[in-house]
Order: C-alpha cells, then structure tokens, then sequence
C-alpha cells in the first residue's frame, strides 16, 4: 500500500492549526522527536524536552505557542499539542481490511441479527437473539454469547467474549481476550460450605469506550455492571458485578473495583490502584499508582496510598492511624525545638 503523503499547509488547514515555517514541507511518517527525519511529523508537549527542539531532524513538529520560537524548521501551533498530534497522526493508521459479510467459517444462531454492513470474521460464533448492527466488525474468533447487542461501528478486535447480556452503544474498542459479562463473583455461606448467587443482570457500556487486552468486565446480580460513554480501560483491569463508572473516566492496568462500587466521571486510577466495594467516588478524582480507595471519597483531589511497608495488619491499622496525624506531629516537634532553644 502506497504511503500517504501530506503538506503541512494542508494539515494546518485540516486541524485548525497555526502554520510557522514552509508550508510545502512533505510528511509520509510520525516519530518521536530524537529519532524523527525530515519526512516525519513529530511533537512536543512539555517544556522538559524542549532542548531537543534544537536537534531534531523532523520535517515538522506540533508545539505549544510558548515553544514555537524555539522550532527550526516548520512547525504547525497547537494549545494543546499532544491532542493535535493524536488527531494528525490517525491520518497514518493503516485502514482495516473487514469486508462486510459473514465468514464461512462463522457460526451464527438461526435467531441472531447480523446488519448486512457488519463484517463477522473467521472462527466467530454469535448466539441466540444477539443483534450486531451497522458497520460493526468482529475479528477471528469472536465469542458473542445470548443475548448481546453490539452497536454501530463497534470493533472487537479478537478473540473477544461476550457471556451474556452485554450491550455495547456505538464506536466501542474492545482488545483482544477481553471477557464482558461472566458471572459476577457472587456467593453466600450456608453454614460449612458457599452457595453461587444467580447473576441475572448484564453490563452495558456507553458510546466511544476503549477496553483493553485480557480485561474482564462482570455482569451485575440482579442490576447491570455499567460504564458510561467514553471509559477508557487498560490492559488486565477487573470491574466487578455492579460497579458503576461515570463518562471518560480512565483507569490504567492492573486497575480492580470491586462490587458495586461509583465511581465518578473523569476519574483517572493510576496503574494497580483500587477501589473497595459499595463506596462511592466522587468526580474528577484522581488514585495515584497503587493507591487503594478503602472508604468512599466524597471530593475531587489526587489521593495516594501506595507502598507502605508489608506489616501484619493489626500493626498496619494502628501506623496507618498515626499517620494521619504526623504532619500536626512534626509541627508541634518543630514548635517544642524551637521554645526549648529560648530555654
């Protein structure tokens, strides 16, 4: 396939973006900036690398009004670079090759609804009254159990499971081994021994989510396990049965919550941070790499928890109270060290 090849008068004109330099400048690539030759399109997004501006090879950068004096060559001017880059560089993303159709090999039960616009890859099964709409595009493999509805310009992109009563809205991004609607973990102690807890619900997720490789999404109990529009989940996160994530929140990999937690909209989970059952989140809070919501967390802020010494939990619980009052500790240290100097 041909490479495409764009100006960068073009592109100003295209994203809305200020023009510096020689707008006949060619690009057919994107790189990082040390690496970047003079047919890359590259950008620039924190004064901390604002040095390599003066090295780099790139025939033309995307930077921040402050930084464009410091360009060599052509830059195109964005408020906020990096998300002009995201837009710019997705001209360069290879167009996926789904033909409409189902593939011989699909298995797709007699009940099923498939638009004639989907594309159904090879080895995909799809279940009793499940319904795939418009331009929807299931890679090799695909399991899409009873009851599931996939929506509009959906892609799964392999190996991708649906158990049961999973509804998906429209453009959702699903990586492959994700797993949507398995049984929540769901059970209850008759005397000596566990009894499984029927999960009648199912998990819907809202219009422009992004689920990651190997995430496994559960179905609620007796309610659905929802994400609204625009989540956006890692690789390996776990959302338990009837946990509730408000729109464009973000959590990164390793990311559990647990059972029938809220979390709020805009949130950001660090990589392996948490959330404990039924607490709810507020918006725009912020869990910091490994950090733990162990109560619920009514303001928005940036919280931190992580990487406090291994310790029996009795001696944990007791350091972890004492904690909370060190700071008026050392005040009133620093206070006692400086009357005793007077002394």
């Amino acid at each position: 396939m041909k490479k495409p090849v764009y100006q960068a008068a073009g592109l100003a004109r295209q994203f809305g973006l200020e023009l510096q330099g020689d707008g006949l400048t060619e690009i057919d690539h994107v790189a990082p900036l040390g690496t970047a030759g003079p047919r890359d399109l590259s950008f620039i997004s924190s004064d901390r690398y604002a040095a390599e501006l003066q090295s780099t090879a790139a025939g033309v950068v995307i930077v921040s009004p402050k930084l464009a004096d410091q360009v060599k060559g052509t830059a195109l001017v964005a408020a906020n670079p990096h998300v002009a880059f995201a837009r710019v560089a997705a001209l360069f993303e290879r167009p996926l090759d789904a033909p409409p159709g189902i593939h011989p090999t699909a298995i797709v039960a007699a009940s099923a609804k498939v638009a004639d616009t989907a594309s159904i890859g090879p080895g995909c099964v799809i279940g009793e009254d499940s319904i795939i709409h418009d331009r929807a595009v299931l890679g090799p493999r695909c399991v899409i159990g009873a009851d599931c509805v996939i929506g509009e310009d959906c892609h799964l992109v392999s190996s991708v499971t649906l158990v049961l009563r999973v509804r998906l809205g429209q453009r959702v991004l699903i990586h492959p081994g994700a797993v949507l609607g398995a049984d929540g973990f769901g059970l209850a102690l008759d005397g000596d021994h566990w009894i499984k807890v029927p999960q009648l619900g199912g998990v819907l997720v809202g219009d422009d989510c992004e689920i990651g490789a190997n995430t496994t999404i559960d179905r609620g109990a007796l309610e659905d396990t929802i994400l609204a529009e625009d989540v956006r989940l890692d690789d390996h996160v776990h959302i338990a049965h009837n946990v509730e994530i408000g729109a464009h929140t973000v959590m990164a990999g390793c990311v559990a919550v647990a059972g029938s937690a809220k979390i709020g909209s805009y949130c950001q989970f660090g990589a392996r941070a948490g959330a404990f059952g039924h607490l709810q989140v507020a918006d725009h809070v912020t869990l910091t790499g490994c950090a733990v919501a162990a109560n619920s967390v009514p303001e928005a802020g940036v919280y931190t928890s992580h990487n406090w010494p291994l310790l029996p939990t009795r001696e944990w619980m007791r350091n972890a109270v004492r904690f909370k009052h060190l700071d008026e500790l050392a005040r009133r240290v620093a206070v006692l060290e400086k009357e005793s100097k007077h002394v």
